[in-house]
């Protein structure tokens, strides 16, 4: 059957025809969590009433009819990885998750040995509810440590202790043979020597994974209304080369900006967004990106539960509780495609970039000379990816591949 394509479609997409489709993962996003941290802009919110504030059993069910409607849009397609984020998707019992990934294996192609991560807060950390977790079918834990260090938990607003925090990673690693930490750095007030304290003890304990961000004030934050005293920026530099080195001495590859992994541990969910494929999000404000014959699409749920939960209800649509919708343009499929892959210490081959956009690499020939003229990129037929100096700089590189429409 020949696909039909809409003049519109035709002029907002410059007759897209992609040859093969990319990988497609599943994010599940879970919005309750016990406390709303200073810092995090995510969509997530309060459990402020356990008994009624957190409707697990509607919510679950409202998830799988969220799957069941959205199939026509990936029929057939396989799925290489499951990400349960959040809030905190271990509040969820071990019995919720099982629903979830049961009903994902009914509905889906999941592949043999998919990586299946759940995120988790030390807050939640009890022996036998992990262990069951693991029976579930995660198969991954990442776990936001944040920090090792009491005083800076505190001023994170984080419900767990130092105690607690390390508790978590010695439950985690009975059950899991494939942990990650989140930590992060450039925290009010914190020194050199104590960010250095933090990355060691995550080495000591010998994890598969370690994923190091350095806190910024992101706007609707109750840090950005009221900044805290921050490190400067010659000191968070040195955290960042400190955290570099440290890393690398303890064995793990620094394959992406703020991720590091030992071999053949990197996170194949993450990679998947980075290289541009495809992913479906089901729960409240969560986000798709996903590629047809002849378009690419990006989707955003209802972000209020409540709003989300009366959307799913089978007796009102039969359709995903989609929010907004928009096809990615001919720029915008170039400059997003860039502005992940170059997160990534290898970055990518060239004839991906073609794959993932039905673009020629000369549609954007001229940035990539100016990148080169800078020496934040170096390139060749095998490889394009960004020097040390691109890595540093990040945000320079990237500029240079903005939309003209979208450049201050």
């Amino acid at each position: 059957m020949t696909a039909i394509i809409s003049p519109a479609a035709i002029l907002g997409s410059q007759a897209l025809q992609l040859k093969s489709l990319p990988p497609l993962s599943l994010y599940i996003h879970i919005p309750w969590c016990m406390k709303k941290c200073p810092y995090c802009d995510f969509n997530s919110y309060e459990v402020r009433d356990r008994s009624g504030g957190m409707p697990e059993a509607e919510y679950v069910a409202a998830l799988i009819r969220d799957l069941e409607a959205s199939l026509p849009q990936i029929w057939g397609r396989k799925v290489i990885s499951v990400f349960f984020g959040g809030g905190t998707p271990s509040l969820f019992s071990p019995h919720s998750i099982d629903a979830i990934l049961a009903a994902a294996r009914a509905l889906l192609p999941l592949e043999h040995l998919a990586e299946i991560t759940l995120e988790a807060n030390p807050g939640t950390f009890e022996a036998q509810k992990f262990a069951d977790f693991r029976a579930a079918g995660i198969n991954r834990l990442s776990i936001g440590i944040q920090s090792f260090n009491a005083r800076h938990l505190t001023s994170l607003g984080r419900i767990h202790g130092d105690k607690d925090a390390r508790r978590a990673v010695e439950i985690a690693q009975k059950s899991f043979d494939n942990v990650n930490l989140d930590l992060m750095y450039g925290l009010p007030n914190q020194t050199l020597e104590e960010a250095r304290d933090d990355i060691e003890a995550a080495v000591a304990y010998g994890v598969q994974h370690v994923s190091a961000y350095h806190l910024t004030l992101e706007p609707n934050t109750l840090f950005h209304r009221y900044p805290p005293p921050l490190p400067d920026d010659e000191l968070t530099a040195d955290m960042q080369a400190m955290i570099e080195q440290t890393l690398a001495r303890g064995g793990y590859a620094h394959y992406e900006t703020s991720a590091f992994a030992r071999s053949g541990r990197e996170s194949r969910h993450n990679m998947n967004y980075w290289l541009f494929g495809d992913y479906l999000g089901i729960g409240a404000g969560a986000h798709s990106k996903i590629s047809f014959r002849d378009r690419i699409v990006r989707q955003m749920r209802y972000r209020q539960p409540k709003e989300y939960l009366i959307r799913s209800v089978p007796e009102t649509t039969s359709e995903p509780p989609i929010m907004e919708q928009h096809e990615v343009g001919r720029n915008d499929r170039a400059f997003e495609f860039m502005m992940n892959a170059l997160r990534l210490t290898d970055g990518f081959a060239p004839q991906m970039f073609i794959e993932r956009t039905g673009l020629a690499l000369t549609h954007i020939q001229r940035q990539f000379d100016e990148a080169e003229r800078r020496q934040l990129i170096t390139r060749d037929f095998q490889r394009i990816a960004p020097t040390p100096a691109g890595r540093r700089f990040l945000n320079d590189l990237l500029q240079i591949f903005l939309p003209e429409q979208s450049r201050v």
